[in-house]
């Protein structure tokens, strides 16, 4: 029902409305909660309220939609390929995609224009209802070290740097609702520089097994390696790190003991790299190891540094109880790699040949194929009650 009937059909019971017995009004009152589905409270409101002037009655505004639904179809399905990201990113993620978008939706010229016009927050509203949110939360199953942390210095949230090659890491676990037996953890790290991320599972957390796929990341990445910043796991604070960094003059910090927040960057990737790829699924076998590190050093790799935008935190300013933040302007960790001084000529040489012969639109329908066969590897945590 419109608001325009309901307020003309409040106009007319008004007067009678006052001028009415007790009886008459509870009448009178029941008769309007029926006719405009009202609560009780709220109509009694209404009809004690001054009355207003009908020219101050709001006309219900008429939706004017300027996307055509082609449009809104595309932009959905380029949203879906990308992960659902967050509509700031997505916009940022359009005109870097539209290349291959051209060939992949075969978009015409307007369409094209109204892709790249439309605003972020167009974007939450067209695509709201296509949104689906599963809130879930996982605690976190790492263990304080309890060695060298007097020799470790400590390291907050407040990062400065100004140069690649410095590093938040930690473990993610896959062991489902179960933590018993041996299980695959993902080492996860990102640099606070240019935002580039690299992954590698290992099958449970001992420190060689830890050790050694740092050594693989240190290796694949486009810049020299000249700090690390873990959590207090023992599976990071052990000798075997601590030596190799002393001896390579690699920065060594960790974190706070149960403090989340001093590393931030990583647990963000955390939940956007892994978490919200894998899922919370149990996976113990090797084949699964070695199906998931397949995705790790190929496709979700070059997907993720080359074609997802991310944003950085400029400032954050305290008004009142709230915060207001503000934020650069969406970039990929590729193209903040390109604006940096220090990374390595050949190896960005050898990455824009990459980045050239990729296709976001491929990439995502890859990785959803091999997600679909590591799906299919995790393990029943029936079977290990058994």
């Amino acid at each position: 029902m419109k608001l325009q009937f309901k307020m003309n059909y409040l106009h007319k019971i008004y007067h009678r409305y006052h001028k009415a017995l007790r009886d008459e009004k509870t009448q009178i009152l029941n008769e309007f909660c029926n006719v405009c589905a009202y609560n009780r409270k709220y109509a009694l409101r209404l009809l004690n309220a001054p009355l207003q002037n009908k020219k101050s009655i709001p006309k219900t505004r008429k939706p004017n939609y300027q996307y055509s639904r082609q449009t809104i179809d595309i932009l959905a399905q380029i949203w879906k390929a990308a992960g659902f990201i967050w509509s700031q990113r997505l916009k940022a993620i359009i005109h870097l995609w539209m290349p291959w978008a051209r060939q992949h939706f075969r978009i015409s010229k307007d369409t094209e224009k109204q892709l790249l016009s439309i605003s972020s927050s167009t974007m939450d509203r067209r695509l709201k209802h296509k949104k689906y949110l599963s809130k879930i939360k996982l605690y976190g199953r790492t263990k304080p070290g309890s060695l060298l942390k007097h020799q470790i210095p400590i390291k907050t949230d407040n990062w400065d740097v100004k140069v690649c090659g410095f590093l938040e890491i930690d473990l993610v676990s896959h062991s489902g609702s179960s933590a018993s037996g041996n299980f695959i953890y993902s080492l996860n790290t990102t640099d606070i520089k240019s935002t580039w991320t690299e992954t590698r599972a290992i099958l449970g957390k001992s420190q060689a097994a830890t050790f050694k796929a740092l050594r693989e990341i240190e290796n694949s990445l486009p810049f020299s390696l000249k700090g690390i910043d873990p959590d207090n796991d023992s599976a990071f604070i052990n000798y075997h790190l601590y030596n190799y960094c002393h001896k390579h003059n690699i920065q060594f910090t960790r974190s706070r003991p149960y403090k989340k927040d001093d590393n931030a960057h990583i647990e963000q990737k955390n939940w956007t790299n892994v978490r919200k790829i894998f899922g919370y699924v149990r996976y113990d076998s090797v084949a699964a190891l070695n199906a998931i590190n397949d995705l790790y050093r190929n496709e979700l790799c070059c997907f993720l540094n080359f074609f997802i935008p991310s944003v950085k935190l400029i400032k954050k300013t305290r008004i009142g109880s709230r915060y207001k933040r503000v934020y650069d302007t969406p970039k990929t960790p590729f193209q903040r790699l390109c604006e940096a001084k220090d990374a390595d000529p050949k190896k960005l040489k050898e990455l824009n040949k990459i980045f050239i012969s990729l296709n976001p639109f491929e990439l995502s329908n890859t990785i959803d194929k091999k997600l679909d066969k590591i799906f299919k590897m995790a393990t029943n945590i029936n079977d290990i009650e058994d």
